[in-house]
């Protein structure tokens, strides 16, 4: 690391305690709050299939909020007027002045196709109040992740693959982050106390990413524009040194970002990434090991590996994220067609599995800001004809949850 780079991360931890303030939901605040005496992996039972092909705990249901290609409705005689984008992948919430709240969803298909990203904005009792698109032109955006001042980092997943910051409500035009670099992007999560952004890369032999930025933007957020791409080099220990990458853009004559560091470690096809209470955790599917790094002391351990598990309920990790009372909850590619929660002693258990879609992958799960549904989507549903040889479905869960973890 260089003298210059350590300068700025001091800068940006100096910087850092009004972070958390600037973050516009529960969903990203809340993080910090204990476990209640129960967690989401204690759950119960999934019950038979409901209407819709998902399996459930009791006291739980589902609702399709959108199919691809159709278009978005309001109620049962009205729609917003526009069409679900093709194969829906990585999402989450933002939450709204007047207590609704809008989930943001990827379209990982190529540009020609719709590409992209859109959203659904939801009223404050959950009624849907339309959907739109905040980004265009981009290709295969698989996963991203939020800002925590209210933006959505859509990554491209595709050779020299780029991010964009994306307004989830709209009203801004995208703009580009070169600056996070041209590689096989699939999530990005930001630690807001630090004032860092780590990054995955779904490539057999991909690489683990961490972003310094140059300090503060004039609107006092990080700033995305320009700063230093780092790689990790995990030791035998599992401590981890942050390299800077020689050429984080290159182009198609030029070294690509992963191989330019010798020394940099492997991780089999980075997945999804999310940022809680000072911990990083993300999912390999090249091994099924889902992660977990300790920002404190850059210390990275393996918190579960299906090929080492007693019971390996958890197979084609794919994308994240933890509810607030720190459940991590993983959905597959493949696999059972479930998402599956790990809690912080280890315990798991399937929370929904979508019957009936077994050549799909579930995606994007997220909570609604207040942590009373849960949103997600099966890439390649199908709402007309069932199975699995469609463009995306995405669904809503309603539920109990507050019992589960503390909001």
């Amino acid at each position: 690391m260089t003298d210059s780079t350590v300068s700025r991360r001091r800068l940006l931890q100096r910087g850092s305690a009004g972070f958390a303030a600037l973050a516009i939901g529960p969903s990203l605040l809340s993080v910090s709050q204990p476990l209640a005496a129960q967690t989401l992996a204690q759950v119960g039972e999934l019950l038979p299939p409901d209407r819709n092909g998902v399996r459930l705990p009791a006291g739980f249901s589902s609702r399709i909020l959108a199919s691809a290609g159709l278009k978005v409705r309001k109620g049962l005689l009205s729609t917003t007027g526009y069409a679900w984008h093709m194969y829906p992948d990585g999402g989450t919430t933002f939450a709204a002045p007047d207590g609704g709240w809008v989930y943001v969803s990827n379209s990982e298909t190529i540009s020609v196709l719709g590409g992209g990203a859109s959203a659904i904005r939801f009223n404050a009792n959950g009624s849907v109040h339309s959907a739109y698109r905040i980004l265009g032109g981009t290709n295969v955006n698989c996963a991203g992740g939020p800002t925590p001042w209210g933006t959505w980092l859509s990554c491209e997943e595709v050779d020299f693959g780029r991010v964009f910051e994306c307004d989830p409500f709209g009203q801004q035009p995208p703009i580009a982050r070169p600056a996070l670099g041209h590689f096989k992007h699939e999530a990005v999560a930001v630690d807001p106390i630090n004032g860092l952004l780590y990054l995955t890369e779904d490539e057999s032999d991909g690489r683990l990413y961490r972003f310094v930025p140059a300090g503060y933007d004039n609107l006092g957020r990080l700033n995305l524009a320009a700063g230093v791409l780092q790689v990790a080099a995990v030791d035998e220990l599992g401590f981890v040194q942050w390299i800077d990458v020689p050429n984080p853009r290159p182009n198609l004559l030029q070294t690509p970002t992963r191989k330019q560091v010798a020394a940099s470690t492997v991780f089999k096809g980075g997945e999804g990434i999310w940022y809680s209470n000072g911990l990083i955790h993300f999912t390999t599917k090249g091994d099924n090991r889902v992660w977990c790094l300790d920002t404190a002391n850059d210390h990275l351990s393996v918190i579960y590996d299906a090929a080492a598990a007693a019971n390996p309920i958890l197979t084609g990790v794919d994308n994240l994220t933890v509810s607030s009372g720190g459940d991590i909850l993983v959905a597959e590619d493949g696999g059972d067609m479930q998402i599956v929660v790990i809690d912080q002693q280890g315990n798991m258990a399937p929370l929904l599995q979508v019957t009936g879609q077994n050549g799909s992958e579930i995606t994007g799960p997220a909570f609604s800001p207040d942590g009373s549904r849960l949103y997600f989507s099966s890439q390649r549903g199908c709402v007309i004809f069932g199975g699995s040889n469609g463009f995306g479905i995405t669904y809503e869960i309603t539920g109990p949850f507050q019992q589960f973890v503390s909001l």
